[in-house]
């Protein structure tokens, strides 16, 4: 292998390599925060237009040796404004295919609550006299009125609210309780 050869070709690229970072680090200083704003302009968004200024920035120092380096800064922000058309672009096909967000559902313990509450109220049903148990079943559960109260079970209409009011207040003192043993 003839070193002769390959040491010169190192050295340029070594020399190529520190002039592309001299000349970018005096891009950067000059031209970063402008670069930035356009991006940020372009794209709306302050980190994503860091990362592409950032991303253009290297883009450039990888190609230095290509490029016309007069042209310099204009071929920085035509980088610049090609990567944000390609992120806006990546953004527009993330929205697109974005999947639609899952309907409302009953938690997963509802069932077992609905279960439990149906539970208490029967219950407390339970624990009242016959007569007022039987009001309140044909008012809640058949959605009869006080007549049809009175003629199905042959009391007068004063009896049925006297039987439905006592029996509400029952109820109601019975599911507090429940309630607070369950806190």
């Amino acid at each position: 292998m003839n070193t002769s050869v390959i040491a010169p070709r190192n050295a340029l690229r070594q020399e190529s390599t520190i002039d592309a970072d001299a000349a970018l680090a005096e891009l950067y200083a000059s031209h970063y925060a402008g670069l930035v704003r356009l991006a940020v302009l372009l794209l709306r968004d302050q980190g994503l237009a860091e990362d592409v200024v950032q991303d253009s920035f290297v883009a450039v120092h990888g190609r230095w040796r290509r490029i016309d380096q007069a042209n310099a800064p204009a071929y920085l922000r035509q980088t610049v404004v090609n990567r944000c058309r390609s992120a806006m672009r990546h953004r527009a096909v993330v929205a697109r295919h974005r999947p639609d967000p899952l309907p409302d559902e009953a938690a997963a313990d509802e069932a077992v609550l609905r279960h439990e509450r149906r539970d208490a109220v029967l219950d407390a049903l339970a624990q009242l006299p016959t007569r007022q148990r039987e009001v309140l079943v044909l008012r809640h559960y058949l959605d009869l009125t006080e007549r049809e109260i009175a003629a199905t079970l042959d009391i007068s209409q004063g009896a049925v609210k006297s039987h439905a009011s006592r029996a509400s207040a029952a109820l109601r003192t019975h599911l507090a309780a429940i309630l607070e043993e369950n806190r």
